[in-house]
């Protein structure tokens, strides 16, 4: 399956922050959308990610003084994309191999979805299953 076609069915929303938006806002906006990941926006650039992890990360270093500092102290800067004519099998593969959850999708230089480790592994599993139940048929027609 291609990204393209995960990200029909489950929409391009975006959710963003601004590199100086707090790391408490951001918080509350991952609570609030029940989402483990913000692209950190300049504008109309992508200019970082900012994770769960991220966030503990930044807890265990500095304390509560974390929270009110800006996202870019704390967000991932080099940033992985896909394009949505990328398959789920790359996308597993490169998210294995980064150990990240979150891929920015760009499509002409545009962002246009974001894509985690648990939309990946319900496709996985969605094509596992049908593979098997057509097998299942096969031999049972046999």
């Amino acid at each position: 399956m291609l990204v393209a076609e995960i990200l029909k069915a489950k929409g391009g929303a975006v959710h963003s922050v601004a590199p100086k938006d707090s790391v408490a806002d951001a918080a509350r906006t991952l609570d609030a959308r029940k989402i483990g990941a913000l692209v950190v926006c300049d504008g109309d650039r992508c200019v970082g990610v900012l994770s769960e992890r991220d966030i503990v990360r930044a807890i265990a270093r500095d304390g509560a003084d974390a929270l009110s500092r800006p996202v870019s102290v704390y967000m991932t800067r080099k940033v992985i994309f896909a394009d949505p004519r990328e398959s789920t099998a790359e996308l597993m593969t490169r998210m294995t191999d980064r150990r990240i959850r979150h891929l920015p999708i760009l499509r002409e230089d545009r962002l246009v979805g974001v894509i985690s480790i648990g939309d990946v592994v319900k496709v996985q599993i969605e094509e596992s299953a049908r593979e098997a139940e057509s097998l299942k048929s096969y031999i049972a027609a046999g």
